[in-house]
């Protein structure tokens, strides 16, 4: 058998007619349709394509081929667009407003309709989500020919009782980052040493968006254009199938589902969905494999529990995600120990596992659909049997973080209704109840404990909101729309002063935005209450400060400029007429502090984890729009730190010689604020920069171990790691790090095993893990009892007149926890004002 797959994969190392390698089954092709290797001037595989070609290439196709159609649903951050290639049979598609109405009935639990075979079957070809996959997008590109261009009876069966929704590439950015690297170092004669530059991209690599996001982790946080642009299309049309094209490393062959069978039990999925269609379709791809020598395996990896990759959404949808995984060339060829593997050779399974996606869909359509319309029904009626008839839940101090949380409500399409008193109520009665659960309901116990990911997800502990399982029906009026979401009443003119209510999550942006206007604002460190022009209103710690004579414009000015960030911002905003308050310090206080526009930096480049850098990035960028220069490893050496007061370092391998390590400890030292997030946290510890501890397992030397079998040694070992769970901590609210919550305890999101030790100075651990810390998700007992219930999540250390603030937890994660978001900005912010007493 490995002389037979060594024989398949050396077989390309010569030049052959790539046409022909791909698609001389399918033939005859239609001469008018140009083929890939037509229109772009070479044959597929023999170079990367870029996205603006595909795209290209596709609207040709839909220009001369009646069986196929363009749309665009969105753009990346980078503004490429995001496209997809419609096809089926021109009578199909002539019809298909009909069509889609049909197959929206059986998603509709109200119809009682039984057309099971009379309606096409809906199928979304995707490809390529992570950048440097490429060759998926390479076998997109033959998908569509072939099913555009086809003369064979095969294709025409597959187009008569199927639309075929093909997106070539969900991750432009990321793609054309790689595509560039790989075309850039492609050798000629072709190079396969495993150690050249073309296998090896520098970081960040093409796997993320322009963000450095890993967009197959946000189909259920919705955070990128890309993913948002993808769920509006989705439910629109509600794929019966829907493919998810990956690559892995060299050394493996190809995997398909089912996933492994302790990683594949969803608590909330019916197992119809993880058991008998994943067998089912596996044999279709494990026979058109085989057909082609290709070597394959199954079961043995991948979970497919949490609900935001590719694979699993539509999971969550009535529909079937398929998960393929394909051994990467990373470049044009590849010397592997099985041999050489190339990139014609891994399109060719991408490609051969699109058809056969295509033929088992077409074949079971009727179980398809029946599958679908059972799992809309079911919801209600599961609904229905549980106690729980739906949550309510509102914020009375952040409208914005509300608003973001209902925003991702409607995103999904989960009915909310709106009740008198202003709170919010999501009944489980409604045929979105599985997302309502995965919103919702939080688990501590698994069948598995060794997760590919994350294994806590209930997105309201992301915003930090506050619900409550209700055990009867409430009624109220649906939300619709976020337009006039955000209720705040225009800020009056006054001549002495305004306040803004720090409490917002808006209010950072709105900080720095007054400030990039040149107004110098202040900030409390003390609660008061003042008598505005609204009347009495008490004012929390972190409130924002704008006296109008204190400026360099005049008050009209001011107040312009104030109205203008009103209205960009959404904030809260009071006028006063005296600095006298009613109660607590009054506004010339010492307790109310001018407040120095950050100038920020942060460390980036080979060593640093991208994701937690490309998330403070999308933070500052989209929702502050205030600036961070990023400083590469590679020119921190040369860079001058004192342009800047607040550096950040994310998670990371950081080798720092001495000379770099003095010097980033200088500049500390001389009254600047260092944040370090993860494993940077424990860096700062273990390299001395700051005297503090971590806690860590002390190991018995005189304990007899345990004799184990081999083969369980890497589930035993997963096990110890955190791969994501939820967790509560406690916060100190009088610290300037949690000016803006109202609650001692909120979420957290953990998923490393970073455990710092309660500083010995009584006022520098911020928050600090609760005794029953364990809100959402798997922990083994002895991570949860020696480590994380002993454990500090933020502590700020002194270091010379400057001060280190250590987060052992990423306050940012995934763009998604917009709970935790306002801890890093209030160290961005406030981070000067931190002296911690020795």
């Amino acid at each position: 058998m490995r002389k037979l797959f060594m024989l398949a994969i050396l077989c390309l190392s010569y030049q052959l007619s790539a046409q022909d390698y791909f698609l001389e089954k399918f033939k005859p092709f239609n001469k008018e349709v140009p083929s890939p290797e037509e229109f772009l001037g070479y044959g597929i595989g023999e170079r990367h394509t870029r996205h603006d070609l595909i795209v290209a290439y596709f609207k040709k196709l839909a220009e001369v081929s009646a069986r196929a159609s363009f749309a665009e649903y969105g753009r990346t951050h980078e503004g490429r667009i995001l496209s997809m290639l419609t096809l089926s049979t021109p009578e199909n598609l002539s019809d298909l407003p009909s069509l889609k109405a049909k197959h929206l009935a059986f998603t509709d639990p109200a119809q009682n309709v039984s057309n099971y075979e009379e309606v096409p079957v809906f199928i979304n070809l995707a490809y390529n989500v992570h950048g440097n996959e490429p060759s998926s997008s390479e076998a997109a590109l033959l998908a569509a020919y072939t099913f555009a261009a086809s003369e064979s009876q095969e294709i025409q069966k597959y187009l008569s009782n199927a639309v075929i929704f093909i997106d070539p590439t969900i991750n432009p950015d990321g793609r054309d980052r790689h595509t560039q690297w790989a075309n850039s170092y492609q050798g000629s004669p072709l190079v396969a040493d495993p150690q050249d530059a073309e296998h090896d991209e520098y970081w960040p690599g093409g796997r993320t968006n322009h963000y450095w996001f890993d967009l197959n982790r946000d189909w259920l946080l919705g955070i990128n254009p890309e993913s948002r642009g993808k769920l509006n299309w989705y439910h629109q049309w509600y794929p019966n199938v829907v493919t998810d094209f990956h690559e892995m490393g060299s050394q493996s062959t190809y995997f398909f589902e089912p996933m492994k069978a302790n990683g594949s039990l969803d608590p909330i999925m019916p197992r119809e969905n993880y058991i008998d269609l994943n067998n089912l379709f596996g044999d279709y791809f494990a026979k058109a494999l085989d057909s082609i020598g290709s070597l394959y395996f199954t079961k043995e990896v991948f979970d497919g529990t949490y609900p935001g990759y590719g694979s699993s959404y539509p999971d969550l949808q009535g529909g079937l995600g398929l998960l393929f995984e394909q051994a990467s060339s990373r470049g044009h060829k590849q010397t592997t120990p099985f041999g050489e593997i190339t990139f014609p050779f891994t399109i060719r399974n991408q490609f051969t596992s699109s058809i056969t996606t295509v033929r088992a869909a077409v074949e079971n359509k009727a179980l398809l659909r029946k599958y679908q319309q059972d799992f809309f029904k079911s919801a209600l009626t599961r609904a229905t049997a549980s106690r729980v008839k739906g949550y309510t839940f509102g914020e009375a101090h952040d409208q914005n973080r509300l608003k973001a949380f209902v925003d991702k409500l409607l995103l999904h399409r989960v009915k909310v209704l709106k009740n008198n008193d202003g709170s919010y109520f999501v009944p489980t009665r409604q045929p979105q109840y599985r997302m309502v659960q995965t919103v919702f309901e939080t688990y501590t116990r698994y069948r598995d404990s060794v997760f590919y990911d994350a294994s806590a997800w209930s997105l309201a502990n992301f915003y930090n909101i506050s619900y409550t399982a209700q055990n009867r029906e409430v009624s109220g009026a649906p939300v619709t729309s976020l337009e006039d979401f955000v209720k705040f009443t225009p800020a009056q003119r006054s001549d002495y002063a305004y306040l803004i209510d720090w409490d917002d999550y808006n209010a950072p942006a709105a900080l720095h935005f007054l400030q990039s206007k040149g107004l110098v604002l202040s900030s409390s460190f003390r609660p008061f209450t003042s008598q505005t022009k609204r009347g009495n209103k008490n004012f929390h710690f972190g409130t924002l400060l704008l006296p109008v004579k204190l400026q360099k414009k005049n008050a009209e000015e001011v107040f312009a400029i104030l109205r203008e960030t009103q209205e960009k911002f959404q904030v809260p905003v009071y006028a006063v007429e005296s600095g006298l308050n009613l109660s607590g310090v009054d506004l010339g206080s010492r307790f109310v502090r001018p407040v120095e526009p950050p100038k920020a930096a942060m460390i980036i480049g080979e060593g640093v984890r991208s994701y937690e850098a490309g998330e403070v990035w999308h933070l500052l960028d989209t929702r502050v729009h205030m600036p961070i220069t990023k400083i590469p490893i590679r020119s921190l050496k040369g860079a001058d730190l004192d342009k800047y007061n607040t550096l950040v370092m994310v998670s990371g391998n950081y080798s720092f010689d001495d000379k770099l390590f003095g010097k980033i400890k200088s500049w500390a030292e001389k009254g600047n604020t260092l944040i370090t997030i993860g494993t940077a946290s424990k860096w700062a510890i273990d390299k001395k920069l700051v005297k503090e501890d971590l806690i860590e397992e002390k190991k018995d030397t005189t304990a007899v171990v345990e004799r184990k079998p081999y083969a369980d040694a890497g589930d035993n070992l997963g096990k110890e790691s955190v791969g994501g769970i939820i967790v509560e901590a406690e916060l100190d609210l009088t610290h300037p790090l949690a000016f803006g919550y109202q609650k001692e305890r909120i979420p957290v999101y953990k998923n490393n095993t970073v455990w710092l030790a309660p500083s010995k100075n009584a006022y520098a651990t911020v928050s600090k893990y609760t005794q029953n810390p364990v809100i959402d998700g798997f922990i083994t007992d002895k991570n949860r009892d020696e480590f994380l219930r002993k454990s500090a999540s933020l502590m700020v250390s002194p270091i010379g007149n400057g001060r280190v603030v250590m987060f052992a937890d990423n306050p940012n994660f995934r763009g998604s926890w917009y709970g935790t978001n306002r801890l890093f900005l209030n160290a961005l912010f406030l981070g000067n004002h931190i002296n911690v007493p020795k």
